[in-house]
């Protein structure tokens, strides 16, 4: 009978110092929820957590300053009618941010100055197009729009029309989702094991890469500035790899 080999971790010995804990953001009930994507976004003047809560989803929003042990009462942004999945800061003004849910939208919030004093329900904008959940949020790097989901919308915010749809490229579910540096193209990981890079003016796929990591685990790629592609996953006995793809 054969033993299959499990390789040891190569950072096994390696130990981090963790900040004393006025420092911290503490007794933050973070969501156990086991979508894959982002449960925490920051900016140069709040970070935002996506929470437990009851009766539907809901995240959290601090000043960066605000550390050390978080209120039970603390206000939270809960708008949504079901588990949110992710959030995103819009680029372009740190007020700004953008929830996805299982409800199938996507809500764009105004957070006050000084953070939350009471409980945020009224969003700027509710976005509504997707028949799924709603698990990637991509903000267009320079123009405000927006993205999601394993059918991709691009939406106008201010107007909270659809811009572009691309329900015909994607076989399953999106790992992610990444604008290049000027907003020409989107660059995908799917759960069918392809990268995809796609013109979305045009609605046409550039290029697709087959397998980019071996092992069965989900894939992340983004953009660098040079036009490259960084991605990160999994070989076949499940050691985690990164990978540089010229374009």
């Amino acid at each position: 009978m054969s033993r299959k080999v499990v390789r040891s971790s190569k950072y096994r010995h390696v130990f981090g110092q963790a900040l004393k804990a006025d420092q911290c953001y503490d007794d933050i009930r973070i969501s156990q929820n086991t979508w894959d994507s982002n449960f925490c976004a920051v900016n140069p003047v709040f970070i935002a957590m996506i929470v437990e809560a009851s009766g539907g989803g809901a995240f959290m929003v601090l000043p960066l300053s605000k550390c050390g042990r978080i209120d039970k009462a603390q206000p939270l942004v809960c708008g949504h009618t079901a588990v949110v999945l992710d959030i995103e800061w819009c680029p372009h003004n740190d007020h700004i941010i953008a929830s996805g849910s299982e409800d199938c939208t996507v809500m764009i919030w105004e957070i006050p100055e000084g953070g939350l004093t009471r409980p945020l329900t009224d969003a700027l904008v509710t976005l509504e197009g997707h028949s799924k959940r709603v698990g990637i949020i991509a903000w267009h790097p320079t123009v405000s729009q927006i993205g999601c989901d394993n059918v991709i919308i691009v939406w106008n915010v201010s107007t909270a029309e659809k811009v572009i749809v691309m329900d015909n490229v994607h076989t399953d579910t999106i790992y992610s989702v990444c604008w290049n540096h000027n907003g020409s193209r989107i660059l995908t990981s799917c759960k069918d094991k392809k990268l995809r890079v796609i013109e979305p003016r045009k609605n046409t796929l550039i290029m697709e890469k087959e397998k980019p990591h071996e092992g069965s685990r989900p894939v992340r790629a983004i953009f660098l500035t040079d036009g490259k592609i960084l991605t990160t996953g999994f070989g076949k006995m499940s050691e985690r790899q990164v990978a540089l793809w010229d374009t």
